[in-house]
């Protein structure tokens, strides 16, 4: 919805639905201004009592050819600035995502490996979760990145370091036919 008029004042004049109790922030391409504001008053008017729910924290969705967008992190960062509080994130890396899967089926983790293309969410929730963790270098993580974690003496850096890796997911395709 478009904001209520030209000026601030008007902006906090849309009506706010009553039966609100959570601002969730995801993949948004209309994400607005107006969409901030809201969020931002929904949030205000419920203090601690409404949530504030991220989908996950991507800083940039890699596209082919190198390109890049911004990612559903940069809506969650200025949502969470205006609230002046922290979103809860249900996506990778929190291991919330994996809870719920593992709730619902015999989920083994010794059993079960976390693909991803990016170190600070598929495969720090892999970790996270003791999973065997493999990444695939298509995404917007290159090898010297692992390298630069691996060589560092910060465990938190240590966390973001995948057990395997390979160029590209058909590499493991190949590997799995032999």
């Amino acid at each position: 919805a478009a904001l209520p008029g030209p000026a601030p004042a008007d902006w906090v004049q849309a009506p706010l639905d009553p039966s609100v109790r959570a601002v969730l922030v995801g993949f948004d391409q209309h994400f607005s201004y107006a969409k901030l504001c809201q969020a931002l008053r929904y949030l205000l008017r419920g203090g601690p009592d409404c949530l504030l729910v991220g989908t996950n924290r991507d800083h940039r969705l890699p596209l082919e050819g190198g390109a890049g967008i911004p990612g559903t992190g940069c809506l969650v960062k200025a949502v969470e600035t205006a609230a002046q509080r922290e979103a809860f994130i249900v996506g990778k890396p929190n291991r919330f995502m994996f809870d719920c899967v593992a709730s619902e089926f015999d989920v083994d983790p010794k059993r079960t490996i976390m693909v991803g293309d990016r170190l600070d969410t598929d495969i720090l929730m892999g970790n996270n979760c003791h999973l065997t963790t493999l990444l695939t270098l298509t995404g917007v993580t290159t090898l010297d990145e692992v390298r630069g974690h691996q060589d560092s003496d910060c465990p938190e850096r240590n966390r973001l370091v995948p057990d395997y890796y390979v160029d590209s997911i058909a590499d493991l395709l190949q590997v799995l036919e032999e």
